[in-house]
């Protein structure tokens, strides 16, 4: 390389100063300012063009090598002004040069990998940028699983840049990671418990679940590869190791399709008469209501003979399955009977007793 340089000044007409390190270092250094100067001035000009198309990647990949090529360039040019300093340096220092040179390049080209996948998971579940967006849950994984693959091989390839050997490396990592394994088998067991999660998908960011063995109910907010971060109603965070979701059950409330009203109700006793009717005409209500899921298992009938009241249920499904919208139908459906039952002059039970008192004369006769 230093004769290349000497060359070039030759050429140039500076055969005199071609053993002048000094100045070469220096040219190499405004050399590099320079590039890294025309460098940004492109990335800007690109960036104005690209930011009047509607293609998205474009711009993400701009983003993601404007750094790390400013950066490399820098790398580069320092790599080769320190090879041209002063043949009487350190000559082991020298020699580091080149590979630490190898290993930065591959960390630069990681750094690129790695913005680009964190600007690509943002585009691709946002419903502005793309006509199909995907499901937040699945590109978070992926974007684990690549930034993950990335950073072994970048540093299983710069391990070998430096001259160690990869298979010895491996062999280190198999035994190690025996004695790991049981000392951290509970990070281990939230690991493939996460990875489960993304495999199996019983739940997505933004599900709300609940646990009927545990208390757990809440949103979901994050997935990570040890913690599943839930939001509780009361706006609390609750962590949970993904190792527990492989040993309880789990309802996701989000995926159901449609919500139950079951209530019963009770009339009294004396409008044993009118009771037929109601039921008749509750029925008919719910079969005519437009929130009403009539496909769905509709069920009016007398249910049992209460200690004070005949009592009958309802048993439908709401077309929502929001829950503030749920309360709001049912609401309407309960105001509705009311109204029912009034009409056929009815009237609701509530807890009664009846006393029989017996009359003087039946009270003589039972003294005789």
């Amino acid at each position: 390389m230093q004769e290349q340089i000497s060359q070039t000044f030759a050429e140039l007409g500076l055969s005199g100063y071609a053993d002048a390190w000094i100045l070469q270092v220096f040219v190499v250094v405004f050399l590099t300012m320079l590039a890294n100067f025309v460098s940004n001035r492109v990335f800007r000009r690109l960036e104005a063009q690209l930011a009047k198309t509607r293609n998205v990647w474009d711009d993400i990949l701009l983003y993601a090598a404007r750094r790390p090529i400013a950066l490399l360039i820098w790398v580069l040019g320092l790599s080769l002004a320190f090879e041209l300093t002063d043949p009487g340096a350190d000559s082991v220092l020298v020699g580091l040069v080149d590979p630490l040179r190898r290993g930065l390049v591959i960390v630069m080209i990681a750094w690129f990998l790695i913005r680009f996948i964190n600007q690509a998971e943002g585009v691709l579940v946002s419903d502005e940028k793309v006509k199909n967006p995907m499901d937040e849950t699945t590109v978070g994984a992926l974007g684990k699983l690549l930034r993950l693959s990335i950073i072994i091989t970048s540093v299983l390839v710069v391990l070998q840049t430096f001259g160690y050997s990869i298979s010895g490396v491996l062999a280190f990592g198999g035994i190690g990671g025996i004695a790991v394994g049981f000392a951290a088998k509970d990070l281990l067991a939230n690991f493939f418990g996460g990875l489960m999660i993304y495999l199996d998908r019983p739940f997505k960011v933004g599900d709300w679940v609940r646990s009927p063995d545990k208390e757990i109910e809440g949103t979901v907010e994050s997935i990570g590869w040890r913690l599943t971060c839930i939001r509780t109603f009361d706006k609390r965070p609750l962590y949970v190791p993904n190792g527990t979701f492989a040993s309880i059950s789990l309802e996701n409330p989000s995926r159901m399709t449609n919500r139950r009203i079951y209530e019963k109700i009770g009339l009294r006793y004396e409008d044993s008469a009118l009771i037929a009717g109601v039921i008749d005409d509750v029925r008919e209500m719910l079969l005519n209501h437009p929130e009403i899921a009539s496909d769905q298992t509709l069920i009016v009938n007398l249910n049992s003979f209460a200690p004070y009241s005949l009592e009958f249920f309802i048993y439908t499904f709401t077309k929502t399955t929001n829950w503030v919208h749920f309360h709001e139908v049912k609401q309407d459906v309960m105001a509705q009977i009311i109204r029912i039952v009034h009409e056929h002059g009815a009237d609701f039970a509530f807890p009664t007793q009846t006393i029989h008192l017996e009359t003087g004369e039946s009270q003589a006769e039972l003294a005789q």
